[in-house]
């Protein structure tokens, strides 16, 4: 595979991007190469398209596997695992939005949950911060529940309900019409 300059921007931009969303850069760059990628390639060639170290690739491979974002591949006759991303866009969103939900929101109204009942034993001088607290707890719990019911829906569906953003952001009383995203 010869990366075109599309290709490179992309990787590239995708890594910076990972990046400001706390993920490694290579980690980023390697789920990037292998989208755009049109065949499965193994960590050899990964390593050696993105001029990283064959380790930091191997890292990043199973920590893409674990988010369920790439695969291993088999072919016939070779014995090197190869990769290849989800080319959905829509379940690949769905798949990082499941581990996100997993690592971050989980956590949070836990941690959130603990917080509130423990400031209730605090008194008056903890009052405040409860109430802030459920405020937030709620906030989270109502995120979590939309996002678990946009989960259920099919790819067809969820791109339905982003195209009809705009629409819907009208209807609760915004001034921009203009679609959020284009049939």
């Amino acid at each position: 595979m010869i990366l075109t300059p599309a290709s490179q921007k992309f990787i590239l931009h995708w890594g910076e991007m990972g990046q400001a969303w706390g993920i490694n850069r290579t980690m980023a760059q390697v789920h990037a190469l292998l989208f755009v990628s049109p065949d499965p390639l193994d960590a050899e060639q990964i390593s050696l398209l993105l001029d990283v170290s064959r380790s930091n690739v191997s890292t990043s491979i199973k920590e893409l596997i674990t988010w369920g974002v790439i695969k291993k591949v088999h072919l016939i006759g070779d014995r090197r695992d190869r990769f290849e991303a989800l080319k959905d866009v829509m379940e690949t969103f769905r798949v990082i939005m499941a581990e996100r939900k997993r690592r971050e929101m989980d956590p949070t109204i836990s941690l959130l949950e603990h917080c509130v009942a423990e400031a209730k034993t605090g008194g008056d001088t903890d009052q405040y911060t409860g109430e802030q607290l459920q405020k937030m707890l709620e906030f989270v719990q109502m995120i979590t529940i939309w996002y678990s019911q946009v989960d259920r829906l099919s790819s067809n569906s969820m791109k339905r309900l982003l195209t009809a953003g705009a629409k819907i952001a009208t209807f609760f009383g915004t001034s921009d019409s203009k679609p959020l995203v284009e049939d």
